[in-house]
């Protein structure tokens, strides 16, 4: 081989090695056909936390309260005060997963004694794209998701939603109502985990959101894995997919005020203006699970065609 063609070859070598590099550095994998992003945060390497101590009455107790860094992510960790009592509710952590961490969710059952009476509330533990507002009040007690500014901005079509995840399900677990009361009430069926996706075309009028269901994804995890499912995908549907909500996520209006995001229809030909991504170690209403479910999620990733 002459010297020009040895030098043509090791130049094309220093230019791919170039781009792998390049590539690895930039969250982007490349497979054959597609291109497949990281979702800013999605890694969950990145954690704040912040010590909080809960008010005498309920016992004092200093908690550790996590939060996902990056803006992108909030979970159903929550710090709330009503009637000046402070109190925290932790069912979502970080956890060491081989150089960095993953999101660990679990569905618990807390029992919290003020004045010698017992209350008992559950969490479900989950992760999703949205804000959650920095101290929960006495107005949002009863209705979770109005303390939720839910979704982020996004404009992409991707073609699935790619992430790790590993699961713990119980197969004969009982679904409990419990909601800071003394007592817990069992409740019909099986709690299982999920994975959603939602892409939605939002606009705002009167005060009102009103949004069209550009894409949708979802998945039950019914069973626990035996370790980690790496890579798993869910494909996106766009247009008619599944049902619509009216009723169920939040967003802040242009006056500040927490509103319903009303979907009105399915358009997947249109392109989107927010992303909601959601992992949950259960699927009933706000204070209904089964208490020991867990999921673990990483690397939340989106695929596109190249």
């Amino acid at each position: 081989m002459d010297k020009n063609k040895l030098h043509n070859h090791q130049m094309i070598y220093i230019i791919i090695t170039f781009a792998i590099i390049t590539m690895l550095f930039s969250g982007i994998e490349v497979l054959a056909g597609e291109r497949v992003e990281m979702f800013p945060g999605g890694d969950f390497d990145h954690w704040n936390k912040k010590e909080i101590k809960e008010s005498r009455l309920i016992g004092g107790k200093v908690k550790t309260l996590y939060k996902i860094n990056g803006g992108q992510w909030s979970s159903s960790n929550a710090h709330a005060k009503a009637f000046g009592i402070d109190k925290v509710s932790i069912s979502t952590t970080p956890e060491k997963r081989g150089e960095g961490y993953c999101c660990r969710m679990e569905t618990t059952l807390e029992i919290v004694t003020a004045i010698g009476i017992d209350l008992k509330a559950l969490a479900t533990g989950s992760v999703y794209t949205g804000k959650l507002l920095d101290i929960v009040g006495m107005k949002q007690s009863s209705d979770p998701n109005s303390a939720i500014d839910m979704g982020v901005p996004f404009t992409k079509k991707p073609k699935a939603l790619m992430l790790d995840y590993k699961a713990l399900i119980q197969p004969n677990g009982q679904i409990v109502f419990a909601n800071a009361g003394t007592k817990v009430k069992n409740v019909a069926g099986r709690d299982k985990g999920q994975i959603s996706l939602i892409l939605q075309h939002r606009w705002e009028k009167d005060g009102h959101i009103y949004a069209y269901r550009v894409g949708s994804a979802h998945e039950y995890i019914e069973s626990s894995t035996n370790g980690w499912v790496n890579n798993h995908r869910l494909p996106i549907h766009y247009g008619q997919y599944g049902s619509l909500s009216s009723k169920r996520h939040k967003a802040k209006n242009s006056a500040g005020k927490m509103v319903y995001v009303e979907e009105v229809g399915f358009r997947g030909d249109i392109q989107p203006t927010h992303i909601i991504i959601q992992i949950s170690a259960g699927c009933q209403q706000p204070f209904t699970g089964c208490p020991g479910n867990i999921m673990w999620c990483d690397n939340i990733r989106l695929v596109y065609d190249e």
